[in-house]
């Protein structure tokens, strides 16, 4: 079997079956940013002016968290697979590198599917009404889309940089970290101006403003393709070092 060839859906499958022995991190991933939403609306939401319903701004910043934490742990699945003797394994059945990760990727698609219908729906029940038309929504999901790649495949290269399963869940830290200094829960005006300037010009906050415009049928101008830019540049970036690690890894 070249590598060309190899299957991706028994490879997908494979990194899905491996979620099963690590129950706790995929419930957690999945129940943290709901649980932040609901902080967010009812703790501080009254205290946040955003001049609409908090619910409805803060929705699509907690859409971008809940792909960091799903992503995060295909860092874990990765940094594991390397520590054990799989990859000899596939190796000899002439599967590369890229399909291994690729499986990874694809079933961290398929958790972080899972955990965006749950927010969307939690969301809902407390008040969420987004007034997008078939075409809006279908925009927003390429753009969400196109962001979970590119993260999960982020997360792919820092699981082969990682000597251990605990160091990669530190790639939690940092993308459960950025979404902050954006627009995700408060407009950056409100920042203070060196921050304001980081937070208008770091890759979340595009894809947020594209979200929030989408969702609530407002101008998002060129704004989408501004994100779908940098998901592209950490797409290629990422899925280039995660090739040439592997390589590094396995030589």
């Amino acid at each position: 079997m070249s590598e060309a060839t190899a299957p991706l859906p028994t490879m997908t499958g494979r990194a899905l079956r491996l979620s099963r022995r690590n129950v706790d991190a995929v419930i957690t991933s999945m129940m943290l940013p709901v649980m932040m939403m609901l902080i967010f609306v009812y703790l501080f939401g009254g205290a946040i002016n955003t001049g609409t319903a908090y619910v409805n701004y803060v929705v699509p910043g907690v859409l971008v968290l809940c792909a960091g934490f799903g992503s995060a742990t295909t860092a874990v699945g990765v940094t594991e697979d390397m520590k054990t003797g799989i990859i000899d394994r596939f190796r000899t059945l002439d599967i590369g590198g890229i399909p291994i990760l690729t499986g990874h990727v694809l079933a961290s698609t398929a958790r972080n599917l899972v955990s965006t219908t749950l927010v969307l729906g939690v969301a809902h029940a407390i008040g969420f009404r987004p007034s997008a038309t078939p075409t809006d929504w279908l925009a927003a999901a390429a753009v969400l889309l196109a962001y979970i790649t590119a993260l999960s495949w982020l997360s792919a290269a820092v699981g082969l940089l990682a000597k251990s399963p605990e160091a990669a869940g530190g790639f939690t830290f940092f993308v459960s970290f950025l979404p902050y200094p954006s627009s995700a829960f408060v407009r950056t005006e409100t920042m203070p101006t060196w921050l304001h300037g980081f937070a208008d010009h770091q890759p979340i906050t595009p894809v947020i403003e594209s979200l929030r415009g989408l969702l609530m049928n407002q101008p998002v101008g060129n704004t989408p393709w501004i994100a779908l830019a940098w998901c592209a540049g950490i797409l290629m970036v990422s899925i280039a070092l995660s090739e040439a690690l592997f390589r590094r890894r396995t030589a």
